[in-house]
């Protein structure tokens, strides 16, 4: 049931998207990939990792775009909304190789763009990390997150150590007094 729930979110997640993409919502698509963050700390599975990674560097790349002077934009909107369609039928069709595959073209797409190749590489390594500190704040290990990502764990615990992860609420510890009377509530 719960893997369902969070199949439905993703279908939700991919096709608001493709219109934030149309658009250009970086801000909506933060929040989307935010979103998915949840879904990939519940599942554990690498495509929602990657949805989540490309939708966050999407932003990115929208953010810039004056910058990066990328050349027939509205076709690679296009190419990039019609693989994220193509993802959407795959996983309504519980056919995970071929939603493997095109978000696998989906990244493609976006690191072809010759022009800015290095910088757009750059936004995907630095989305990776950022995606990784948010599974970290989920509660997944530094370890496992690093390995799931394809990054180091230095890189990860570097960035997480200039972030406010620590001020999470799930990761914070209690004091011994706040300890002390939940075990007396807990034994009473």
């Amino acid at each position: 049931m719960e893997k369902e729930v969070e199949v439905n979110n993703i279908l939700r997640i991919l096709k608001e998207t493709k219109k934030a993409l149309l658009e250009s919502d970086s801000q909506k698509l933060k929040e989307l990939s935010n979103q998915t963050i949840h879904s990939a700390s519940i599942l554990q599975d690498t495509d929602s990792i990657s949805i989540a990674i490309l939708i966050y560097s999407l932003s990115k790349i929208i953010e810039k775009k004056d910058r990066f002077k990328i050349k027939n934009w509205n076709s690679f909107l296009q190419k990039i909304n019609s693989y994220l369609s193509l993802a959407e039928k795959a996983l309504k069709e519980d056919r995970i190789d071929k939603l493997t595959l095109y978000l696998e073209q989906t990244r493609k797409t976006i690191t072809s763009i010759s022009n800015i190749k290095p910088l757009i590489q750059d936004v995907i390594r630095k989305a990776s990390i950022n995606k990784a500190s948010k599974i970290y704040e989920h509660g997944i290990s530094m370890e496992q997150t690093a390995n799931i990502l394809g990054i180091t764990q230095w890189e990860l615990s570097e960035y997480a150590g200039q972030t406010n992860i620590a001020e999470v609420p799930l990761n914070k510890t209690q004091d011994v007094k706040q300890r002390a009377k939940m075990a007396m509530e807990f034994f009473s």
